[in-house]
């Protein structure tokens, strides 16, 4: 789903250099993935090595778009949903995160749940034409929604989707879970120094060469000095929404009324992944009270903004 940008400053002269950091070469490079754009900044020995480097970093991006995207009809989660009653073997990619978004779903009492894709498409369609979608479509969506309906066979690594019409939607997710695989390429290079931004979601790894942090300006020019390695993600309606009689409705959808979140603002998590900022930013957008709050302490996250 659309994320708020953020504009990347990098602040330098906070700590003296060592040589070694004098050394290290600032290298940026985007590539259009997964319906956004994916801006890679880090510090290699060279720009070669940081050409391999990105290179397969986005390499590893579009395998897992392959994996995760419901818009291409041979997608992994594609070919799951049209195999709905039949066991089906998954990739390990889509076996963790469908372990994980099971296990927040129930955490949520289902205000995060992987098989609202129904929903979903409903709701992009009536974004698009502005048109508030009828109350017989949401019904006949929204009875193909239950994440208890994703049927987990460990023991063989695989999935059922147990009722026919099922469809798939990560998009709460998996953009922040392929920010966290591109670094993880990074790291594999001896690539540390880095910041990946995934359509607004983030990954901020060590910082740049004598600075103590990456300075992070959101859409409003507010400043978020991290430090440390974290993810950040927001979710909102800035971007897509509908309005209709007077009342916004937001491109993410409530899976228990199966309708856009009223005049839903913009919340930021900063959490120790891209993968639980991506997850939590989309989940506490319907979920609220004390659930949210436990949400965060377990998963070590905060609301920033």
């Amino acid at each position: 789903m659309p994320r708020i940008l953020y504009i990347l400053v990098i602040s330098f002269l906070v700590i003296p250099r060592c040589k070694a950091q004098e050394n290290l070469v600032r290298f940026h490079q985007s590539a259009s993935i997964m319906g956004t754009t994916f801006h890679l900044t880090f510090y290699a020995q060279s720009n070669e090595h940081a050409q391999f480097t990105a290179e397969l970093a986005f390499k590893r991006v579009e395998h897992l778009n392959k994996v995760f995207s419901d818009y291409q009809s041979d997608s992994e989660i594609s070919e799951l949903s049209r195999n709905a009653g039949q066991r089906i073997q998954v990739s390990d990619d889509l076996w963790y995160l469908l372990k994980l978004s099971k296990k927040i779903a129930r955490q949520s009492k289902g205000a995060f749940d992987v098989s609202i894709g129904p929903l979903t498409k409903l709701w992009r369609r009536a974004i698009r034409q502005q048109q508030f979608p009828d109350a017989s479509k949401i019904t006949e969506a929204k009875n193909l929604v239950n994440y208890q309906w994703i049927k987990l066979y460990p023991s063989k690594q695989q999935v059922k989707l147990k009722k026919e019409g099922m469809k798939l939607d990560f998009g709460g997710i998996a953009k922040g879970y392929a920010i966290d695989q591109a670094y993880k390429e990074l790291v594999k290079q001896g690539i540390t120094r880095a910041l990946i931004d995934g359509g607004g979601d983030l990954y901020i790894g060590d910082p740049p060469p004598g600075s103590t942090n990456w300075d992070i300006k959101d859409h409003q020019e507010n400043a978020l000095l991290i430090e440390g390695q974290n993810g950040v993600a927001s979710s909102g309606d800035s971007y897509q929404s509908l309005e209709w009689n007077g009342v916004r409705y937001s491109h993410i959808v409530d899976p228990h009324s199966g309708v856009g979140m009223q005049n839903s603002n913009v919340i930021t998590i900063i959490a120790p992944t891209a993968t639980i900022a991506d997850v939590l930013s989309s989940t506490l957008s319907v979920l609220g009270g004390k659930r949210k709050h436990k949400l965060l302490r377990k998963y070590k996250a905060k609301i920033v903004r």
